[in-house]
């Protein structure tokens, strides 16, 4: 089963479902995510993500 995760200003997963997802994921980084004061933490673990096989889409654009 495909996981998909979601991360944007207002809504993210946990960091650590980041960090362990893998081959099976799917890993959306909206562009507003980098308001987050957190963002650093998350581009991090989808660095990891990335490292496992997971599927990464930076979005540029948002749904109008």
């Amino acid at each position: 089963m495909t996981a998909i995760h979601t991360i944007d200003v207002a809504n993210a997963p946990a960091l650590g479902d980041i960090r362990t997802a893998g081959e099976e994921s799917v890993i959306r980084v909206r562009r507003s995510a980098t308001e987050r004061r957190d963002f650093a933490k998350y581009w991090e673990a989808v660095g990891v993500a990335l490292s496992r096989g997971a599927v990464v889409d930076v979005i540029n654009r948002e749904a109008s």
